[in-house]
């Protein structure tokens, strides 16, 4: 198969399952949104894939060919996350050289045009950088790579609305100029929802959904009004939550509703993050 594919990933770390018999596939040109709480196996999966940390059991390949240890494979992935693994002291800058050394299709130009535009100074040394602007420079790092597989752990982390709305339209843009793989593990579901096209959830360590986005949102609704006739609504039906507040009552269901309903109800579509929240809460 082209693109990664993933057979059965385990992680243990001591006493703590971290991912349980994780099976993907990510295909070539496509946005995925990677969802779930904290500590639900995110970046365990991320680190795994991009070589960072191993795997108990199962298996990493790209295009058939095995991920673990194999520099040529790993030449084509870029992982944004928290890690800074740039040597200490090393400036902006020098880090742009470092990339260009090592990813051959590094856009030097590109990446000074984006310090630029997200006023960055190149001068100055990564380690002395904000927790924002840390972020920024990894984005950069990330957006100038040009390499197939681009993994973005939390990738606004500190960033403020401005710089975060910036960063997701720089992304749409490079994307449509040369599409790529892109694999975004963040908390902010709203601020994703337009940009994925693939949505995969996570929970302790399993996952629990993967479908294209317009499937997952097609296939969920939610029914509200007075608590007596929304019961009686969705006898038999698969809910997956609900939210009370006096009389009033909504429900959130997978499937499809009836054509016609009781007066009284209302029907409303189920955004990503309602989705997320009933799907992974505990």
């Amino acid at each position: 198969m082209k693109g990664i594919e993933i057979n059965g990933i385990s992680k243990t770390f001591k006493d703590t399952k971290a991912l349980t018999d994780v099976n993907l596939q990510l295909e070539e040109g496509k946005i995925y949104g990677l969802l779930g709480r904290n500590g639900a196996g995110k970046s365990t999966l991320l680190n795994i894939i991009n070589n960072r940390i191993f795997q108990n059991e199962g298996t990493v390949t790209l295009d058939n060919e095995p991920v673990k240890e194999n520099e040529q494979v790993l030449s084509r992935f870029f992982l944004v996350n928290e890690n800074n693994l740039y040597p200490e002291g090393m400036k902006v800058k020098e880090a742009f050289f470092w990339g260009k050394e090592f990813y051959p299709d590094f856009d030097m130009e590109y990446a000074d045009k984006l310090c630029k535009v997200f006023e960055l100074p190149k001068k100055k040394k990564i380690k002395n950088l904000s927790t924002g602007y840390q972020s920024i420079f990894k984005n950069i790092m990330a957006l100038s790579v040009n390499v197939p597989y681009v993994f973005l752990d939390e990738p606004v982390l500190g960033l403020d609305a401005y710089h975060r709305e910036l960063f997701y339209r720089l992304l749409i843009e490079k994307y449509a100029q040369n599409p790529f793989t892109v694999v975004i593990s963040t908390h902010l579901i709203e601020e994703v929802t337009n940009i994925v096209e693939h949505v995969i959830i996570i929970k302790n360590g399993q996952i629990i959904k993967n479908e294209s986005r317009d499937d997952i949102l097609n296939d969920g609704y939610c029914v509200s009004g007075p608590a007596m006739m929304v019961n009686a609504y969705i006898s038999g039906r698969e809910t997956i939550g609900e939210d009370t507040i006096g009389g009033l009552k909504t429900v959130y269901l997978l499937g499809k509703p009836d054509d016609v309903l009781p007066d009284g109800l209302e029907i409303s579509s189920m955004d990503l993050q309602k989705l997320f929240i009933q799907l992974t809460g505990v």
